[in-house]
């Protein structure tokens, strides 16, 4: 039997704070959706004026990221990413009934090396979600170190 950590609301409120803050700062409408294990939603909010479309991306991002434990810009990072055409996941988004998504703003939750969730984000460019995704996990990472967990980032966004 293993003993596992679960995401709970508390902790997707803390990184739904920090990427608003971080959203603000550098001038985006975001909409924010912190998932479970499962890919299904914790906590989700859109901005103000944000698109009426950033709550269904913001959860296919979330989704595919806790899902298949891996952060969605790497599905496409050329030359080699696998959902790029004539790669062996290409297609791929087609999976789940298109909840899939293979392009920048969803990350794994990853605390001491076990996917406890995601995070999606839809408002701006893959820059602007990236910076709004890695402040959400920033704050969690912040809030647990006291506790002796680590929080592990899969940014490694290729320019």
């Amino acid at each position: 039997m293993k003993t596992a950590l679960k995401l709970e609301l508390e902790e997707a409120r803390l990184m739904i704070d920090a990427a608003i803050r971080k959203a603000k700062e550098i001038g985006v409408l975001e909409t924010i959706c912190i998932a479970d294990d499962g890919g299904f939603p914790i906590a989700m909010d859109r901005m103000n004026g944000a698109r009426i479309t950033g709550p269904q991306i913001a959860w296919n991002k979330a989704f595919t990221a806790a899902g298949h434990k891996r952060s969605t810009h790497l599905f496409t990072t050329p030359p080699n990413g696998p959902a790029l055409p004539g790669n062996e996941a290409f297609g791929i988004q087609l999976s789940f009934e298109g909840r899939f998504a293979a392009f920048v703003g969803g990350f794994p939750i990853v605390v001491d090396g076990e996917v406890i969730g995601g995070v999606g984000l839809s408002g701006g460019n893959g820059e602007q979600d990236t910076a709004c995704g890695l402040a959400a996990l920033q704050a969690l990472h912040e809030r647990l170190q006291g506790q002796g967990h680590t929080v592990t980032v899969q940014a490694d966004i290729k320019k």
